[in-house]
């Protein structure tokens, strides 16, 4: 999310901006997800995904148009064999490496100054950590969607998931918050604004969980699930605060008013997809 304007984290003079925008691209991502035949589905969210890279190649420091179009271009190839050639069961070992690579990436969390330097070494392996984040996270919303049963509903009850966590969290860190949650990265954000995201995604959860009418135990490993999958979607707005750190830049784009650029604004489902589906497999829910 955008550094200008932290859905979920503090209160900012951009809400009318945010409410403006989000009114009007949250009926089409809900009628994309639900009506597009999977197919073209993953095809607008591998567009939105390669848009969101061609901002990334800018925060990590490349300037040459044309050396961030062959990143881009690179990576739009790799989705287009993925979506094209490669066997389904090959997919799931790639979400599963996504969900990793977020494990680790709460490590770089920590470690601020990790790869700050504008080196081209240091931005090389910035390149190949946006493909870890986007290619797996477009993997885990096809084999999503494209499930026989309900698989836009989940699609879409992922997306829902992070509006709804990122609304509790801006009440909450407007109303109660007080306690910085990572101040080096990102200095709006609080620890009551994170309380309320949780239980905003649980209480989502738990209705939707008690809809489903699963098991006791099937209802625990989702409401669970959720719980993580939020957790990282945390994790995923931190990362790109912390790139964006790294180069002093405040947004990765200006295409949404009030919301910064597309990667601000998918930053936190770029983690969530992969964790939640990742997760989904292994609870077999």
């Amino acid at each position: 999310m955008s550094e200008n304007a932290k859905t979920g984290w503090r209160a900012d003079s951009g809400l009318p901006a945010r409410i403006k925008t989000a009114a009007f691209l949250a009926p089409l991502v809900v009628i994309g997800v639900l009506f597009l035949p999977s197919q073209w589905f993953a095809a607008a969210f591998g567009f939105v995904l390669c848009f969101a890279l061609w901002e990334w190649t800018r925060i990590i420091g490349f300037r040459l148009r044309r050396l961030r179009g062959v990143i881009v271009g690179a990576n739009a190839a790799l989705i287009g064999v993925l979506w094209l050639y490669t066997p389904e069961h090959w997919l799931m070992p790639i979400v599963y490496a996504g969900a990793v690579w977020w494990c680790l990436a709460l490590v770089w969390l920590r470690a601020f100054d990790f790869a700050s330097a504008p080196t081209r070494k240091n931005k090389d392996l910035k390149v190949i950590v946006g493909s870890v984040v986007v290619v797996p996270a477009w993997v885990a919303a096809w084999l999503l969607h494209k499930e026989p049963e309900q698989g836009p509903w989940w699609t879409l009850f992922v997306l829902v998931l992070i509006w709804i966590a990122d609304a509790a969290a801006y009440f909450a860190g407007r109303r109660f918050g007080q306690h910085k949650l990572a101040p080096r990265i990102s200095p709006g954000k609080t620890l009551e604004g994170l309380y309320g995201a949780l239980l905003g995604a649980v209480v989502y959860a738990a209705a939707v969980g008690a809809w489903l009418n699963p098991s006791w135990t099937a209802y625990f490993c989702f409401v669970l699930l959720v719980t993580v999958t939020v957790l990282f979607s945390v994790v995923g707005d931190l990362f790109e605060s912390l790139i964006k750190r790294h180069s002093n830049i405040k947004d990765s784009g200006t295409i949404f008013p009030g919301h910064g650029g597309m990667l601000d604004r998918i930053d936190s489902v770029l983690a969530a997809l992969p964790i939640f589906a990742a997760g989904r497999s292994l609870f077999g829910l």
